[in-house]
């Protein structure tokens, strides 16, 4: 029982280091995407970008495909941080 406790601690210390690294990688994207609400608001661009969405689904399927990793989780995913962006872009467009 030993080993699989261990092994179970070892898995466990791998995805909460996985988890933290996700978090940072999202507080990245969300200052990324914050400049990008900003650079919008002052040009009067709307505030999500259709176009721009379809070709990110697209490219995040592939690439979900490549990693062996569900391709329907990773549009999931896209499209629940994409509502949270755009939320953020039209605070940024009503301040300005």
């Amino acid at each position: 029982m030993t080993d699989a406790t261990d092994q179970l601690r070892e898995f466990r210390g791998s995805i909460d280091n996985i988890d933290a690294a996700l978090i940072f990688l999202l507080a990245e994207r969300f200052r990324c995407t914050k400049q990008v609400g900003v650079l919008k608001a002052k040009h009067g661009m709307p505030a999500s970008d259709p176009s721009r969405e379809e070709q990110q689904i697209a490219r995040l399927r592939r690439l979900a495909i490549e990693a062996d990793l569900d391709p329907e989780f990773a549009e999931k995913w896209f499209n629940f941080v994409v509502a949270e962006v755009i939320r953020h872009h039209t605070a940024a467009a009503e301040q300005h």
